[in-house]
């Protein structure tokens, strides 16, 4: 559940001061080109937004699937490159 009322300007500002840190910048900055666009395609291109699943065991064997086909799909990209680049080279 997220913060409301005063526990959330107390987290806004942690969060803010935090942000003014070079180091949880910098953090913050990998995180966004590791992390977070992988989420972003999950939805957008992928569609998923929301589990059709109830319950923590059946929901957690959902989303494995969700990234197994994430996974497949990028071997089939990578693939496809490495293909390219082997035929290039012979």
């Amino acid at each position: 559940m997220p913060p409301t009322g005063r526990n959330w300007l107390s987290v806004r500002r942690v969060r803010h001061a935090s942000a003014r840190n070079l180091a949880a910048s910098r953090h913050y900055a990998l995180r966004k080109q590791t992390v977070e666009p992988v989420f972003g395609i999950i939805k957008l291109v992928m569609g998923f937004r929301q589990f059709l699943l109830r319950g923590k065991g059946k929901v957690s064997g959902e989303w494995r699937l969700v990234c197994l086909a994430w996974n497949l799909k990028r071997m089939a990209v990578w693939r496809k490159k490495t293909r390219h680049l082997l035929a290039k080279t012979s």
